[in-house]
């Protein structure tokens, strides 16, 4: 399928500005890794631009984060703070999943990168775990870089050349170009050579930049052969995840790490030393026999006769594995596939598809665009006995070339996709769909590499059918919610008004939240709104049937007080130990006046020539708990251009505030957005709300501004 449009490879003036802004801040602030993160064009996936200091695995499998999620770099530019965590207790206590992907020891600092109303991306710098807190000059290194990348970004944008994120991230460093006196070099060697045990040294990425004579032949082979390469990449006795692990630990942590290991074919035990240095890794090889601490030397891990999976591998099917445990939606499902797999695997486009009667479903992408999505529908109508349909396999079918994959699917040719894996979706039960990845050039599927993407779609295929079952229940719940709620609100003359109606970020169950307006004349209205206690259907029938009886008793002609008294016993009548704050409000345009009365709900707030004031009559037992309760209304004055705001505790709870200073922080958000038409204000305020964070209960708001 054809590929939406990448960034150009190389970097430009603004974005080598960024880097070496990057370069300086690790510098400065004492750090040995550090990364910015660049907004995508719709601003909610953060891509890594550059990095320096991570090792090669952690980098791709970190390359793109979803801006929603519960990662430090998302939480810091999502809420615009620095993030801190001093140490990896601070991280698994408030990023578990994070946690358990990188279980080493460091301390990490997340910033925005923003100007203004803009937001740009975000700034991570990491250090060895031991100090508690910032320093005032790390604190000032990191507000001064976040600033000027902020300006540079700002700047490249105003003139139509914006710094555009990348797919993946690049590698930075102040060593590239640097070279060491030859004969110093000559001598640094002839020395090393002299000595009995083996030394060289890993680059930030884990491949050998030097190594010595006797390092090569404990090792079994050739400098040649090991230079510019991984060790575990090219001696399969060291591709195991514990010794890839260790690499990953001592360059993350800055502490040394250590393991033993048999070479094949003998008894004879390596201990492997790795100790940190400025450009990655100087590890000392010695027979085991010579090794000065044995007791904090690894167990050989390796099975008899077999080497176990890729370190990488492992590392980011556990990172997937994890994401995914915590996606609850469809969408959610496909951003963590594409987040993920597409780096990981160097590939370029990904789609997550079903079939129904025949055509092809597109349930979400990266990196394809609709027209190869219809191309296909087209291809499939026409084609229906297409026996190995991409679309539709029996199994797993990988295609390594155009021309292999021009013979089952002829369109292909004019997608720009050269190879591709098509992965069927399944379950005990049934095929929810197929996973299709796609690569720009021809590319040869190994073995463990089938056998990595087929369990992938084992883990894909378990994810979506829990998302595809909260959606449907999420739908239906919504559905039933929306039902209960008005369709419109009537039109009063003299009366502006604005209304919105926002489930949790969470959960299906579905909530007793609502609000109503009643027209009772050509310039008289009653407006309401409350919360029927639960999340449940019990709650959704009975505030439907609150609702109802509160617009039966407003049309008769009762007060606010008689209107909430009647209501009260009819809730005590239908569903005992249930309760129901309420809040209900008489308008009177040409007169100017209010009469509120309140069962135990959140204050209304009144808003005029720039000043807000909390409504607050005198105050009542919540609806359903004491049939004797009496309600009192208060009159008070509405003056032209007043807006009147109505809502939920959800529009102004959130973790760690107290509802009295969430009432606040709501009066002065509305007092910056009073001067807007009253649809923008509404969506300003829920914006702001959302923003917040993590949300536990539903949002109902009513807003109402009478003529000046």
């Amino acid at each position: 399928m054809r590929r939406e449009p990448q960034a150009a490879a190389g970097p430009g003036r603004d974005a080598r500005h960024l880097h070496g802004l990057l370069l300086d801040a690790v510098d400065a602030s004492g750090a040995h890794i550090g990364a910015l993160y660049l907004l995508g064009e719709d601003g909610q996936v953060l891509f890594m631009e550059a990095e320096h200091g991570f090792p090669a695995a952690i980098a791709r499998a970190w390359s793109r984060v979803r801006l929603s999620g519960p990662v430090p770099v998302a939480v810091a530019v999502r809420e615009r703070r620095l993030v801190w965590l001093a140490d990896q207790e601070d991280l698994a206590r408030s990023f578990p999943g994070a946690a358990l992907a990188l279980p080493y020891h460091f301390a990490l600092a997340a910033a925005p990168v923003h100007t203004g109303d803009a937001d740009w991306g975000g700034l991570l710098l990491a250090w060895p775990s031991g100090q508690a807190e910032l320093t005032e000059e790390q604190r000032r290194v990191i507000e001064e870089t976040c600033r000027e990348m902020g300006t540079v970004l700002r700047e490249a944008a105003l003139i139509g050349q914006p710094v555009q994120a990348r797919a993946r991230p690049r590698v930075v460093s102040r060593a590239r170009g640097r070279h060491l006196d030859p004969d110093a070099g000559l001598a640094a060697l002839d020395c090393l050579n002299g000595l009995p045990e083996g030394y060289l040294a890993l680059d930030l990425e884990g491949r050998i930049t030097f190594l010595t004579a006797p390092a090569a032949e404990l090792l079994g082979e050739s400098p040649s052969r090991l230079l510019g390469e991984r060790p575990w990449e090219v001696l399969p006795w060291l591709k195991t995840p514990q010794y890839e692990d260790r690499y990953r630990a001592a360059v993350i942590s800055q502490e040394p790490a250590s393991f033993t290991a048999r070479r094949p074919g003998g008894q004879q035990w390596l201990a492997f030393q790795l100790y940190p240095a400025p450009l990655g890794l100087s590890v000392r090889i010695t027979p085991s026999t010579m090794a000065r601490d044995p007791g904090h030397l690894m167990p050989d891990p390796m099975p008899p006769g077999g080497v176990t999976a890729d370190a990488t591998t492992l590392y980011g099917m556990l990172q997937l594995a994890t994401t995914l445990s915590q996606a609850a939606t469809v969408q959610e499902v496909v951003d963590q596939v594409a987040d993920h797999v597409l780096p990981f695997f160097n590939a370029q486009s990904l789609s997550i598809v079903t079939m129904e009667s025949g055509r092809m479903i597109l349930l979400g992408s990266h990196g394809t665009v609709q027209a190869s999505i219809e191309q296909f529908n087209e291809w499939s109508m026409s084609e229906p006995d297409a026996p190995s349909a991409p679309g539709a396999p029996a199994g797993p079918v990988f295609y390594a070339t155009p021309r292999e994959l021009r013979e089952i699917y002829p369109p292909s040719a004019d997608d720009g996709i050269a190879a591709c894996a098509v992965l069927p979706l399944n379950t005990p039960v049934r095929t929810l769909g197929t996973l299709v990845i796609g690569y720009e050039r021809p590319h040869h599927f190994t073995a463990d590499e089938r056998a990595t993407l087929t369990s992938l779609a084992g883990l894909v295929a378990q994810a979506l059918e829990r998302a595809t079952l909260y959606d449907t229940k999420h739908q239906l719940a919504q559905s039933l919610q929306a039902s209960l709620l008005p369709h419109r609100l009537p039109r009063v003359d003299g009366l502006e008004m604005a209304s919105r109606y926002v489930t949790a970020t969470r959960g299906m169950d579905i909530g007793g939240d609502f609000y109503d307006l009643i027209r009772l004349g050509d310039t008289c209205a009653a407006a309401v709104i409350g919360d029927v206690q639960g999340h449940d259907p019990t709650a959704a029938a009975l505030m439907g049937q609150v609702r109802t009886a509160i617009h039966a008793y407003a049309a008769s002609g009762a007060d606010p007080g008689q209107v909430l008294t009647h209501a009260n016993r009819l809730l005590i009548d239908l569903t005992p130990n249930r309760f129901t704050s309420c809040l209900y409000v008489n308008l009177d345009l040409s007169r100017e006046l209010l009469d509120v009365a309140s069962a135990g709900h959140l204050p209304a707030l009144l808003h005029h020539d720039g000043d807000v004031r909390l409504i607050e009559p005198p105050p009542g037992l919540l609806l359903g708990i004491d049939p004797d309760a009496a309600y009192e209304a208060a009159r008070m004055a509405l003056p032209p251009g007043g807006m009147l705001v109505l809502y939920t505790d959800g529009l102004v709870e959130a973790p760690g505030v107290t509802l009295d200073d969430g009432i606040e922080d709501l009066c002065r958000r509305l007092g910056r957005f009073a001067r807007r038409p009253l649809q923008e204000i509404a969506d300003a305020l829920l914006e702001q709300a959302q923003s917040a964070g993590q949300r536990d209960d539903d949002i109902a708001l009513l807003l109402l501004r009478s003529a000046g």
